[in-house]
C-alpha cells in the first residue's frame, strides 16, 4: 500500500478548491479504498487549525478541523523521537520547524510528501514528493 504524508499546504489546498485539490480527493479517495493510507504530524494539523482560528475565528476553525477529523488521514502524534529528527531535519535541511515535521514522518515512513510548499525542494531526493499547484 503506497504512503502519503500530507503537509499543511495539502489540506488547505483541499479546503480551499485551489489547483491541486483535485489530486488530494483522489488522494482521500483511495484511502478511503484502502489503496494508500495518508498520514500528516499532529504539528501539521496545528499549523492548519491555527491559521484558519487566526483568519476566521476559532468558532470556524473547530467545525473545520472537525471534518477534517472525519477524513481518512491518520493523525500521528509528535512523540518525542520525532520531535528530535524533525529538529535534525530543520538543522540539515533549513525548513521551517513545522515543515520539518512532514518531512521527518515522510522519512520515517518512507512515504511520499504531498504538498504546494517550494520549500521542500531543499530535502533533494531525500523524500519524494508529489507537487501541487497552488
Amino acid at each position: 500500500m503506497k504512503i502519503y504524508v500530507l503537509d499543511a499546504s495539502a489540506v488547505f489546498i483541499f479546503l480551499q478548491k485551489k489547483p491541486g485539490a483535485a489530486k488530494v480527493n483522489d488522494l482521500l479517495k483511495q484511502a478511503m479504498d484502502e489503496h494508500a493510507q495518508l498520514l500528516m504530524s499532529a504539528i501539521n494539523y496545528a499549523e492548519v487549525y491555527g491559521k484558519i482560528a487566526r483568519e476566521h475565528g476559532v468558532d470556524r476553525a473547530r467545525v473545520t478541523m472537525n471534518a477534517v477529523g472525519s477524513l481518512p488521514i491518520n493523525i500521528l502524534d509528535a512523540t518525542l523521537r520525532r520531535c528530535v529528527q524533525a529538529a535534525d531535519i530543520k538543522n540539515q535541511y533549513k525548513l521551517y520547524y513545522a515543515d520539518s515535521f512532514a518531512a521527518a514522518l515522510a522519512m520515517e515512513h518512507k512515504a511520499t510528501l504531498v504538498t504546494s510548499d517550494s520549500d521542500f525542494r531543499k530535502l533533494g531526493h531525500s523524500s519524494p514528493v508529489l507537487w501541487l499547484k497552488s
